[in-house]
């Protein structure tokens, strides 16, 4: 897994690529906390188009992050787009 960070006085963007599982998630949750910090009234888009595989560890961090600052996504396949829909609509879903 890959994440980086784009970062502008208006938005931010994470992106993140590859496979998104356990232990990586920790990495990103420890990204996310980190830039939570620095967020202020910027806005948040999570740029998923790399991501080739997420387990539910990571499905669950994404439905988090987008309860507490309503994230974007950014999804183009029929995978990221059902990842950024479920975490849209806050499910939490079972392994």
């Amino acid at each position: 897994m890959k994440i980086s960070v784009q970062e502008t006085d208006e938005a931010v963007v994470l992106k993140i690529e590859g496979r998104t599982a356990k232990p990586l998630v920790d990495e990103l949750d420890r990204t996310w906390q980190k830039l939570a910090r620095s967020l202020g009234s910027r806005t948040l888009s999570i740029d998923l188009r790399g991501v080739t595989f997420m387990d539910t560890a990571g499905r669950n961090l994404l439905a988090e992050i987008h309860a507490k600052t309503g994230a974007k996504f950014l999804a183009d396949t029929p995978m990221t787009k059902y990842f950024a829909d479920e975490a849209t609509r806050g499910s939490r879903p079972n392994a």
